[in-house]
């Protein structure tokens, strides 16, 4: 029996979600297609019972008070792990799927239906704010980390969400900036590792963006979120919202989009019921939603009873330890040897100088919605002064303020004296909090002016100075070549601070590589000149040349290259074989441990098309393997290479196309550092369509055009106002100042964001960029969709007399 606006079908013994759909009300529908409060969804008496998604990309971060609001500085005790790009460092799969299992545990213990992440949007450029969220600038090592994350949380019955899909690289503007990109780099950079997640991991839920791609909101289009994230990839969850990034909830229900977050308190419903009745949206689109949100609660309760009483009911005793110790050897896997001269492993001796403060206020997280209340913090002083006991004196010198990144000349003195007396030296610098955060990008990569010089005086004191580095991107460090060692630890996350010290003394080894290059300076970068682009507008117009595909492509060093890493022990590699036919291929090579010491090796292969009719980058990442080495143990390591290892995509046929003729397989430690080659010829059959390239590393207006296949798009204006304007853009008028103050006041209270610094920070610049609709959402009924076009139009009439 079908449901009617006026008739609904009692169906309390129905067990598809379909069933309970069709005996809804059309009211009843659409209220289930939106959240209860900030984090759960709608309950139907005993039919449909409400779940809770929260925040977690790398350790549970669920609010313990009211739902009314976001809620960042009220949330339950839980496992702050390594952030993504420390994860992404690691390159270890097995590993992150024991972390992912871990969050998934302590998800499932806080009955937490679905933890929002991993987040895998590509590093286009170091300077995104949320880099540290983000795995690599990498798709192939950003999709096999996020679907193994992906596939840990899920084993616990805890469903994981994949976001932010799609395009979303910067922080500036997110909520309203329209990215334009041709179609050869959206596929084959920005899609591919959310296709990869989605096809090897089966994710229960993706996030659709906030931002616009070529002209259309993410989340209101049904080539991204239907086409192609449905019926190519064969996702068959939940698609929900970035938090208030609705622009159009008619046009998202068609394109895709199943629920809405948080709540908006029925501020759309009426448009949905119109859009209904007059026949731009199909019911039927809005069944399909409401049937998914009714198929994902199930899911989720129905694993919860599954289990039963193997749910843990707190994070204490064994279970504390052993999530803590998982996360120690995380953040020790995760940690990057850039340099080093034979100073580490360090001797537990003599005199030991540690300088620095974010030795004793340790910076292991980024600011924003991921921030995680741990259940511990391990420091590097006490850990440093427990690993060496009675057999080596620790003497400590904060250096500098460690939340402004300051410092002052009787710090200087004293760390310098310190440094001086020392038979080595550790000093720790980095990004305080405030520098990188979710809504806010870095306006440039290099440390505090003051961190830059108290390195130049330590290491003028004491050559013997080890360097270490928390930060959540790639820095500029024109001082490198400096100290005796230069050491990654970028966010290590609650047992940072032991993790380091492992590593320092050599009680565990570095086991990771950067799955990010360094630059030499910013101004190199290609994306530099279109990041972050207008206030409504970024052009992608340096197509493939993110990253190391820029670096290897143009012959441009760059200060640390993508995968390098170094180890306290050496690796040999022979015998590379290359089996199988056409483009299924199987590489395979011996690893040798040629050191005295323990560690772990990462396999990179490298495809390089020796001559190819289309731009392509010098060389791809298409497969890896780390390998965990005895002193003198040998492995051989394996790397499948499928077809889409050879494969471009083909703009003409819309479709992935493998041009015939001979394939270079390059493995190496690096992208710069290949040890063994093979070529290879393919032979096929498939045709592909000739596309011009850019002459350099930027395409001009010209260029850019014929890739896009159109002219480019003008950038919106910021006046006449609409409901996409975002706050700050009132302030182009006299009276819509005077409206800004009132609605950033009354909208600071639903978000109470907190003290912290870099949170702070946050919360001006996301203020500032939401849009006018994403405030009627957000006011809890106190204002409607009716009532700002009202506005709107007084304030565009009144915009030409008040500027």
């Amino acid at each position: 029996m079908s449901s009617s606006p006026d008739h609904p079908s009692p169906s309390s013994r129905a067990t598809r979600p379909a069933d309970v759909t069709a005996g809804l009300t059309r009211a009843q529908k659409i209220a289930m297609v939106s959240g209860a409060d900030f984090w759960h969804t709608k309950s139907l008496d005993d039919r449909v019972l409400s779940i809770m998604l929260t925040d977690g990309p790398h350790g549970l971060r669920k609010q313990t008070g009211s739902g009314d609001h976001v809620g960042l500085t009220d949330s339950v005790p839980a496992t702050c792990f390594p952030t993504a790009v420390t994860l992404g460092s690691t390159w270890d799969l097995e590993l992150i799927e024991q972390v992912g299992a871990a969050l998934g545990r302590e998800a499932r213990a806080e009955e937490v239906g679905v933890l929002l992440g991993p987040g895998l949007n590509l590093k286009r450029h170091p300077a995104g704010g949320r880099a540290f969220e983000y795995f690599s600038e990498d798709p192939v090592l950003s999709g096999k980390a996020a679907a193994a994350l992906v596939r840990g949380i899920q084993s616990e019955g805890v469903g994981a969400c994949l976001k932010h899909f799609a395009v979303n690289n910067q922080e500036s503007q997110r909520m309203r900036l329209d990215t334009i990109v041709d179609e050869r780099t959206l596929r084959e950079l920005y899609l591919t590792g959310f296709e990869i997640a989605v096809t090897e991991s089966e994710p229960w839920v993706v996030m659709s963006a906030y931002n616009l791609v070529n002209g259309e909101h993410v989340g209101e289009s049904h080539r991204l979120l239907t086409e192609i994230l449905r019926d190519e990839w064969g996702f068959t969850g939940l698609v929900v919202t970035d938090w208030f990034a609705t622009a159009d909830r008619p046009g998202a229900l068609h394109a895709g989009v199943d629920l809405e977050m948080p709540s908006s308190s029925g501020a759309w419903d009426a448009r949905v019921a119109a859009a209904i009745e007059s026949g731009t949206l199909a019911e039927s689109d809005l069944d399909r939603a409401c049937s998914r949100v009714i198929e994902l609660a199930r899911r989720v309760h129905a694993e919860r009873d599954a289990r039963g009483d193997d749910t843990p009911v707190d994070v204490a005793a064994h279970h504390e330890l052993a999530y803590h110790e998982l996360a120690r050897r995380t953040a020790a896997a995760g940690t990057v040897l850039l340099t080093n001269d034979g100073l580490l492993p360090l001797p537990v001796t003599g005199r030991i100088a540690l300088i620095g403060a974010f030795a004793d206020h340790p910076r292991y997280q980024g600011s924003g919605s991921s921030l995680v209340n741990p259940t511990r913090c391990d420091t590097t002083l006490d850990a440093l002064r427990a690993r060496v006991g009675d057999a080596a004196e620790v003497v400590y010198a904060p250096g500098y303020d460690p939340v402004t990144g300051t410092t002052t000349p009787a710090l200087i003195a004293q760390a310098r004296q310190a440094a001086a007396d020392a038979d080595a030296v550790i000093a720790m610098v980095g990004l305080p909090g405030a520098h990188e955060s979710e809504g806010f990008d870095r306006t440039t990569l290099r440390l505090p002016a003051d961190l830059d010089g108290l390195v130049e005086v330590v290491v003028a004191a004491n050559p013997r100075s080890a360097v270490v580095l928390n930060n959540g991107g790639s820095v500029e460090i024109g001082w490198a070549d400096k100290p005796a060692a230069l050491v990654e630890a970028y966010l290590g996350g609650q047992a940072g601070g032991s993790a380091l010290v492992d590593v320092l003394v050599g009680d565990a080894e570095p086991g990771g590589r950067l799955a990010e290059s360094f630059p030499v300076t910013m101004a190199e970068l290609p994306a530099h000149e279109n990041f972050p682009g207008t206030p409504t507008q970024v052009q992608y117009r340096e197509t493939f040349n993110v990253g190391y595909r820029f670096y290897d492509t143009h012959d441009v060093a760059p200060r640390f290259c993508f995968g390098h890493g170094l180890s306290y022990t050496t690796f040999e590699h022979t015998d590379l074989t290359v089996t199988g036919e056409n483009t299924d291929r199987t590489v395979s090579v011996t690893v040798t441990n040629t050191g005295d010491r323990p560690g772990s090796d990462v396999v990179q292969v490298y495809v390089h098309d020796v001559i190819s009719m289309l731009p392509r980058p010098d060389q791809e990442l298409k497969g890896f393997a780390k390998v965990h080495l005895e002193p003198g143990e040998s492995r051989r390591a394996e790397i499948g290479l499928g077809r889409r290892a050879f494969a471009v995509f083909d703009v003409g046929s819309a479709a992935w196309r493998v041009e015939a003729g001979q394939f270079e397989i390059r493995v190496g430690t690096s992208s710069r550092d290949v040890r063994l080659t093979a070529t290879i010829d393919i032979e096929c059959d498939d045709a592909l369509a000739p596309v011009p390239s850019a002459r350099g590393p930027v395409a001009t207006d010209a260029e850019f055009e014929v890739l896009l296949g159109h002219p480019i798009p003008t950038a919106r204006p910021l006046m006449p106002f609409h409901e996409d304007s975002a706050i700050d853009d009132l302030r182009e008028v006299v009276v819509g100042r005077l409206l800004r103050a009132v609605l950033v006041k009354s909208t600071q209270r639903s978000l109470d964001l907190g003290d912290d610094p870099g949170t702070r920070a946050m919360l001006d610049a996301v203020l500032g960029h939401m849009p006018l609709r994403a405030v009627v959402a957000n006011s809890g009924g106190k204002l409607s969709f009716d009532a700002l076009d009202k506005l709107l139009r007084v304030l565009n009439l009144m915009g030409g007399r008040s500027r």
